[in-house]
């Protein structure tokens, strides 16, 4: 109940300031009204170039290199959302090589306040607050191999 009353009051107090901020003419960010649709995961970043899936060609993007990564995120207009994504774990093998594992999915819902920079997701540690850059929703981990970077979802 205390970590609902906290998010309702910083909830309430994004609004404020993105209702009260004054009309510059700047584009930059996103307006609640832009966020709202569905938003797939098309990249998990790591530190390095990666073959996981043999053909000879590396990538620092595990979604080229395993299948059974996938994500969504979809805001809706009355400030919830529903998050799911691949579970999956990375493990160093000798050599410098990696074997990632996926086991399940990942799942929350809850509700969603943004400034127009950034999204904060209550209900989702995995989520928690994300970065809009460009149509992008970005979630910055910052982990070399073997952990992720970060993940990029971009609107369907």
């Amino acid at each position: 109940m205390k970590k609902t009353t906290y998010f309702l009051l910083g909830l309430a107090s994004m609004v404020l300031l993105t209702a009260c901020s004054d009309d510059d003419g700047n584009s930059s960010g996103f307006s609640p009204e832009e966020l709202v649709g569905t938003w797939d995961l098309t990249a998990v970043n790591v530190s390095s170039e990666v073959d996981l899936n043999d053909d000879g060609v590396s990538s620092s993007n595990l979604i080229d290199e395993q299948d059974c990564i996938s994500g969504t995120i979809t805001i809706n207009a009355d400030n919830t959302y529903q998050f799911q994504q691949s579970n999956f774990s990375i493990t160093p093998i000798t050599g410098g090589l990696y074997f990632v594992d996926c086991n399940g999915t990942v799942q929350a819902t809850g509700a969603w306040a943004s400034d127009g920079v950034q999204v904060a997701f209550q209900g989702s540690t995995t989520l928690g607050t994300v970065q809009l850059s460009g149509n992008r929703i970005i979630k910055t981990v910052d982990q070399d191999l073997p952990g992720v970077l970060s993940y990029i979802y971009e609107r369907r």
